[in-house]
């Protein structure tokens, strides 16, 4: 291969990766906006938070927070082992674990997670994760309604401390996963939710 040929597929790398930094740099930015209320939008699904109505939550970290979703669009709910987790949005059960037992801030825990992943009709993906063991209420295959209780929460996998770990997935332009933001309805309003705030679902 000539050195010509060389440097033209090195230049086009270096493209391609400077295209990919700044579509997460500008995702990073428009979640953020999103999540102060600085932008708005109302197209989005609205979704259900993923508890009990009547019932709060911390959010303990929510997009790109500086601990474990630097690079993440994902929420943590705080809450204690055993609280009955709801489906955020209907779909279809199409991946799920239990078999986990232990958690903890080593990565040999990462396989020890337990979780959900429900496909919506627009094939988006809702993940929950961290549920205690033989703690998931549904099987793969089976369809769940909004608000449907579907497992019970835990401190499985990588975690500091018992918490729901909640994430939303859609194709991108070119068809590869991503992560994306999601609006919640709460007892006060629509709206996405920011760390370090209790929200309340609705009744």
């Amino acid at each position: 291969m000539n050195r010509l040929l060389l440097l033209l597929i090195a230049s086009g790398l270096v493209l391609l990766a400077s295209h990919c930094s700044l579509n997460k740099e500008a995702q990073k930015s428009t979640a953020k906006l999103l999540q102060k209320g600085k932008l708005e939008e109302d197209t989005s699904f609205i979704y259900t938070l993923p508890y009990e109505a009547g019932r709060s939550h911390l959010v303990v970290q929510g997009y790109y927070s500086a601990y474990t979703h630097r690079n993440r669009v994902a929420i943590d709910f705080k809450m204690k082992k055993g609280t009955r987790i709801c489906a955020a949005r209907g779909g279809v059960v199409v991946r799920m674990n239990e078999t986990g037992s232990r958690g903890g801030l080593k990565s040999k825990y990462r396989r020890e997670a337990n979780y959900i992943v429900i496909q919506h009709d627009d094939r988006t993906r809702a993940g929950y994760w961290h549920l205690k063991k033989d703690g998931v209420l549904v099987n793969v295959g089976d369809t769940v309604k909004q608000g449907q209780v579907i497992g019970l929460s835990g401190n499985t996998g990588y975690t500091a401390f018992p918490h729901l770990h909640f994430v939303v997935w859609g194709n991108d332009a070119n068809g590869q996963w991503q992560t994306i933001p999601t609006r919640f309805s709460t007892s006060k309003k629509t709206r996405y939710l920011r760390p370090l705030r209790r929200y309340k679902r609705e009744l």
